[in-house]
């Protein structure tokens, strides 16, 4: 069962990220646009559109963080993958992503320090500058 919804969750997300979904919410938004009027505006006519939406967006919450949590699991572990392969990374790092926020916060202060701090000016420069190369 949990791997049907994995890969009905991957299908569905991505669907949903396609040029073809947006234009079948377009076509409903635009249909029900259009009987406003047959249905005089009646609030029977409003909940339709309401109802709907809202049971879409629910689902789709569900069902684009299970595809997003899964895929932040496989980048995760090719990084883990990465630190243990290269010499003289240190595999201290491997799972840090099970830290807190605070203990994260630590980390990167105590790795920003040891590189001696931060320097915004200089790394603006420097990001203006790559960012004119392009």
């Amino acid at each position: 069962m949990r791997r049907y919804f994995e890969r009905m969750a991957s299908c569905i997300a991505a669907w949903a990220g396609h040029t073809t979904a947006f234009v079948l919410a377009v076509v409903v938004i635009v249909a029900w646009a259009v009987t406003g009027p047959i249905f005089h505006w009646s609030n029977t006519w409003q909940l339709v559109i309401n109802t709907g939406t809202t049971i879409v967006t629910f689902l789709m919450v569900f069902l684009i963080q299970n595809a997003q949590n899964r895929d932040a699991a496989a980048f995760q572990a090719k990084l883990d993958e990465l630190i243990r392969a290269l010499e003289g990374a240190r595999n201290e790092f491997i799972g840090i992503e099970h830290l807190g926020e605070s203990e994260l916060a630590e980390i990167r202060s105590a790795l920003e320090d040891k590189e001696g701090g931060i320097d915004l000016k200089h790394r603006r420069k420097v990001i203006d500058r790559l960012i004119a190369r392009l």
